[in-house]
């Protein structure tokens, strides 16, 4: 639970990921066009099916084509070509040197993202089609394309008999989507007709019905694609360790915390799996954590270093709810030294979030009536006069003491709670 994993690499996003798919349909029913549109898509960086796409040599196993029906597909398609997008016309089978192919073509294309072998039945030995004879033939390219980071996707047929299950309708056992990553199956309700529907199902992604159309010679989206609201845990962590530097405490108390700075649900029993979910991305922008345990108590460790920040400090959130401390923003935090679980730069308090929580920060107030809070100039900034009462200078004082107590001596205080 504790182990960090690279994350899912998606070739298309929410579609294809690394590992072995299956794109199947009926004969004539658009599937190699289908393929060679992603294969185009991803050798020059584009959308596809409205799906951003990780930019990469794409190479397109046309075992049923020529060169010269290629190229005039490649015109309805684009005006202008890629240098990364490339083509065969023939390929030795599975297990008598496919795999060698791929993988000489990998050493010298280090940026090889997909292959589509169009189709599975021009390199298949077998004749054979049980479950054990259909798992055995293709899992070696599974295998490859874990081993060498890539998507491979086979083109197949579907089967004439009708299921109400459309992946049941892939021609051959259920071995052939045992061994694979994913399925994709295209289908028409007419042949001549331009409306089909893509069925999607795999390990990584979800289960999707896209009804699609031909515009020309291209597939599109024929309902109205909604997107999902961006994912902001990362931006939010980043946000607040700009400030904190540092924490250490339970999960809820940084569900506190990050509840008070930005709004919005963040949920405890999510917030560890979230944590490692986009642990590459939050290194990426300077923000290292690491699970503990001490004393029974599970914690989470979170140290910020602007230096390996690949956004300079720069906040992320679009929008920060008015309640956050202004007097301290990610320009001013000096992560330099330690300061622990959300301390106030006004005051220099340092907390221990292991198990002590904050008071609420204080606020910039306006004096004597005035629409705008009072100011000093220090080394040339104005800095808001913050305000306190006195049970604020007591907890705060408190709180202070209580983390001095148990840094030197390891001795929990528990918090104190003023008379009404």
């Amino acid at each position: 639970m504790t182990t960090l994993y690279q994350p899912t690499v998606f070739t298309v996003d929410g579609l294809l990921a690394q590992g072995l798919f299956i794109l199947a349909g009926s004969p004539k029913v658009g599937k190699s066009w289908l393929a060679l549109e992603l294969c185009l898509s991803v050798a020059k960086g584009e959308p596809l099916l409205d799906r951003p796409t990780q930019q990469g040599s794409a190479l397109y196993f046309c075992l049923e084509d020529s060169y010269p029906r290629i190229q005039s597909r490649l015109y309805e398609l684009t005006d202008e070509p890629s240098d990364k997008l490339f083509f065969a016309l023939r390929a030795d089978t599975i297990g008598n040197g496919l795999e060698e192919q791929i993988i000489k073509f990998k050493s010298e294309h280090d940026d090889l993202r997909l292959v589509v072998i169009d189709t599975l039945q021009m390199v298949r030995n077998e004749t054979e089609s049980s479950y054990g004879s259909d798992y055995a033939e293709i899992v070696p390219l599974k295998n490859l394309a874990e081993r060498l980071g890539i998507t491979i996707v086979l083109v197949h047929h579907l089967r004439k008999a009708a299921d109400s299950d459309p992946f049941n309708m892939i021609s051959g056992s259920t071995g052939l989507s045992g061994a694979t990553d994913g399925q994709l199956v295209l289908k028409k309700d007419k042949r001549g007709g331009t409306q089909a529907v893509l069925y999607v199902t795999g390990r990584d992604i979800e289960d999707q019905e896209l009804s699609l159309t031909k515009q020309g010679a291209r597939w599109v989206l024929a309902d109205e694609h909604t997107e999902k609201p961006p994912d902001t845990f990362p931006f939010a962590i980043h946000d607040l360790m700009a400030k904190l530097c540092s924490f250490r405490g339970s999960a809820t108390e940084l569900c506190g915390l990050l509840k008070d700075r930005f709004g919005g649900e963040y949920f405890v029993n999510r917030l560890t799996r979230d944590m490692f979910k986009h642990a590459y991305e939050l290194r990426d922008l300077g923000v290292i954590f690491e699970p503990k345990r001490s004393n029974g108590q599970r914690l989470l460790l979170l140290r910020y270093d602007k230096n390996s920040d690949s956004s300079d400090g720069k906040i992320l959130m679009s929008e920060q709810p008015q309640t956050a401390d202004p007097t301290v923003t990610s320009d001013d935090a000096d992560c330099s030294e330690t300061v622990e679980n959300a301390a106030s730069a006004v005051d220099d308090v340092s907390t221990s979030a292991d198990d002590f929580t904050d008071p609420e920060p204080a606020t910039a107030v306006p004096a004597d009536g005035a629409a705008d809070p009072e100011y000093v100039l220090i080394d040339g900034k104005q800095v808001p006069i913050v305000r306190f009462s006195l049970d604020d200078l007591l907890n705060r004082s408190a709180a202070k003491i209580r983390a001095q107590i148990y840094q030197e001596r390891g001795i929990l205080v528990p918090e104190f709670k003023l008379a009404p």
